[in-house]
């Protein structure tokens, strides 16, 4: 859908410390990304900069733009364009900014702002993984095809975006969240607290005893992997807790809502260590008053990225079993299942295409 359009949209990558501009035409970006800092502690400064570059992209351009549409990180109305609430990464906002309107009037276009992790699951659902998946079912003989998607993204915080019969599920209130579920290893602390870069950093300090290393997690990932010095048994653990307790989230949300899995983010390039425990958590069992297993999750979740587990993710369990009072047979295949894979388009391109499709849906549709 929109992969051959015409049309052009103005993107903006907004993070806690750069904003990247830029402009889609289709699913590809056409113009080299500006980057400004954010200055997400100044509102004045943060506002002029986010102008700034929207204006120079808009400069750029050979012909008018249809609308501006980009991802904004945390809680805000987005349907009203006003961001605020709980945002760490940018406390300027805090107390609400009318966004939307104001860069609507100041450009004369449309305005659509979205969370980051709910582009991030709409890209990949129309334009990357989920496409794909159900190509690959097809390819390989197989009948079913999905349209739900949860997509989640691993950096300094945990992004969720969920996609429902292909469409992207916003919620009453813009607030489809998983990063304020309970921890699993600390029950009185929120998810994310084990589900960031900063859970990274804390646990890996714990557990080497050096609580102010000062290493970031690529430095404590080249730990992991031998090529740097450091405690390589307590940077393998952290990864390893980060997957634990980021599963253990998994298998809520998966509960809830029977979706595939897509994830993304800078922290992907450790899921060598992270899967193994995330995938083992949402393959536990819970027991009954009686003491009988249950499983965490009601479907049997595979690891989309290993060929063999595709290929037994497509095959399911079909057999026949008789039409009761007839000779005739039904083909039945009682295998619930999901499953995991790690976005091949990259977090910030797949937020880039929520944010292009979503933009001329709502022209389109509205």
């Amino acid at each position: 859908m929109y992969k051959t359009d015409q049309r052009t949209v103005v993107t903006l990558d907004a993070g806690g410390t750069n904003f990247v501009f830029s402009a889609m035409r289709g699913y590809d970006f056409i113009i080299d990304p500006i980057t400004y800092p954010s200055n997400a502690h100044d509102l004045d400064l943060c506002l002029s900069t986010m102008i700034k570059g929207f204006t120079e992209v808009i400069e750029k351009l050979e012909e008018k733009p249809v609308a501006i549409s980009f991802a904004f990180p945390g809680p805000a109305d987005y349907k009203a364009g006003i961001i605020g609430g709980y945002l760490p990464n940018f406390p300027c906002f805090r107390e609400g900014v009318a966004l939307g309107p104001l860069l609507k009037a100041k450009f004369g276009l449309p305005v659509f702002i979205n969370n980051d992790g709910d582009l991030f699951a709409y890209g990949e659902a129309k334009g990357g993984a989920l496409p794909e998946i159900n190509r690959r079912i097809k390819e390989l003989g197989g009948t079913r095809q999905y349209t739900n998607m949860l997509g989640y993204t691993f950096g300094t915080g945990l992004g969720i975006g969920s996609v429902i019969n292909g469409s992207l599920n916003l919620g009453n209130n813009s607030c489809v969240e998983t990063f304020c579920l309970r921890n699993k290893r600390y029950p009185e602390i929120i998810a994310e607290e084990g589900s960031s870069i900063r859970a990274i950093k804390r646990e890996y300090g714990i557990l080497s005893g050096n609580e102010n290393h000062g290493l970031e997690p690529y430095d404590i990932y080249k730990i992991a992997e031998g090529e740097k010095e450091g405690d390589r048994d307590a940077a393998i653990k952290a990864f390893e807790l980060f997957g634990e307790v980021t599963g253990d989230a998994f298998a809520t949300a998966v509960t809830l809502t029977d979706s595939l899995i897509v994830v993304g983010g800078g922290l992907t390039g450790a899921m060598k260590y992270i899967k193994p425990a995330l995938l083992k958590e949402m393959r536990s069992t819970l027991k009954t008053m009686t003491n009988e297993d249950v499983n965490r999750v009601q479907l049997r979740v595979f690891d989309l990225d290993d060929e063999l587990e595709f290929a037994k993710f497509v095959v399911g369990d079909p057999h026949p079993i008789k039409v009761y009072g007839t000779e005739e047979t039904a083909v039945y295949d009682p295998m619930k299942r999901t499953g995991l894979i790690v976005s091949k388009l990259g977090a910030s391109k797949a937020i880039s295409i929520g944010a292009y499709i979503y933009a001329l849906d709502m022209l389109d549709n509205n």
